[in-house]
């Protein structure tokens, strides 16, 4: 096995944007790029019916942040990238954690309990409308994690309990049943970049202020043209630090391109213009994949041939540790 083995989860509901692209698809893809770094992708559609209650809308998110990650260039030869549904071994894993994890565990688990929280505040039933599906969301998470032995797992600062709640379950397992399961760390990246949306507040769907990453040309630059600014005119010098436009500009851009957009600022850039040049660098960066994008969502059984790859080898490494999982609980033949 490689020094690290790295496996990044990504949930099939809706289709990515901007904020996506900078904070979490564009350096994991190049991580992945690493010799000594074994990564695994997945598509994580069982978790997306936590919250998606509509099949359509499931299998239109799938191919669509399938066929992103490949055209944003990750390499299904490199990496293992595959659907969480292909690989059985994961539910299976799943409950068997779910027999050596505390209740308890998950009564503290933050999605949970601010769900509750909020029902208390509303006056409900604590528990109204919270499925298994939501209380148990940490066991399936480490099973995906545990199943493949990950030693590293990229997460926001906000899934970092998740990442505690596996390592609690794996030592749990350990203990019941020998070692099997290495202790995966959560690899948290507060330089990762964090994109505001047009309003300023963080990019993000629930604030309806992101932008598309697939959008064409001319709807792009129409979006960036909707970026909140203050009412300085021409000439007046800017604070690139307070400026959400500079911020977007700044995630996408090279040492020397921040420079000069700095300078630019100083000496009193009118806004239209910084939109401009952020137009400009992000159509140089994204018109090239959105072709690509373009080719592969009109090919969905390619990319199902491409996921069926990469579930045969995940498969490869889960099935053979799944038998001795197995075996280590007591489920095996009779001799």
């Amino acid at each position: 096995m490689s020094t690290t083995r790295t496996l990044t989860g990504i949930t099939t509901t809706g289709t990515p944007h901007l904020g996506n692209y900078a904070g979490a698809i564009k350096p994991a893809i190049a991580a992945s790029r690493d010799a000594a770094a074994e990564s695994y992708f997945f598509l994580a559609d069982y978790h997306a019916l936590v919250k998606c209650f509509e099949p359509q809308r499931l299998r239109e998110s799938t191919l669509a942040i399938a066929a992103s990650w490949l055209a944003l260039g990750l390499d299904p030869e490199r990496v293992v990238f595959y659907r969480q549904s292909d690989v059985p071994e994961i539910p299976e894993l799943t409950w068997l954690l779910s027999c050596v994890c505390a209740k308890g565990l998950m009564n503290r688990s933050h999605a949970y309990k601010a769900a509750v929280q909020a029902n208390v505040e509303a006056g409900e039933d604590p528990d109204q409308g919270i499925s298994m599906g939501l209380f148990n969301y940490p066991v399936l998470m480490s099973a995906d994690i545990l199943l493949f032995n990950a030693s590293h797992v990229p997460v926001g600062r906000d899934q970092a309990q998740h990442l505690e709640m596996a390592r609690d379950m794996a030592q749990r397992f350990n203990h019941h049943y020998g070692e099997h399961f290495v202790l995966p760390e959560a690899v948290i990246d507060d330089d990762v970049a964090t994109l505001p949306g047009l309003d300023g507040r963080k990019m993000s769907k629930s604030y309806d202020n992101t932008i598309p990453l697939w959008l064409d040309s001319k709807p792009l630059r129409k979006q960036i043209m909707r970026i909140v600014t203050n009412s300085q005119t021409p000439g007046e010098p800017k604070d690139p630090d307070s400026a959400n436009v500079y911020s977007i500009y700044a995630a996408f851009a090279s040492p020397s391109q921040r420079q000069a957009m700095r300078q630019a600022f100083a000496d009193g850039i009118a806004w239209g213009e910084v939109k401009q040049q952020l137009f400009e660098l992000l159509e140089a960066e994204l018109a090239a994949p959105r072709e690509r994008y373009c080719e592969l969502i009109s090919q969905p059984q390619a990319i199902e041939e491409i996921l069926q790859h990469g579930a045969h080898k995940a498969r490869a490494v889960a099935s053979p540790f799944m038998q001795r999982l197995r075996a280590a609980v007591g489920i095996s033949a009779l001799q």
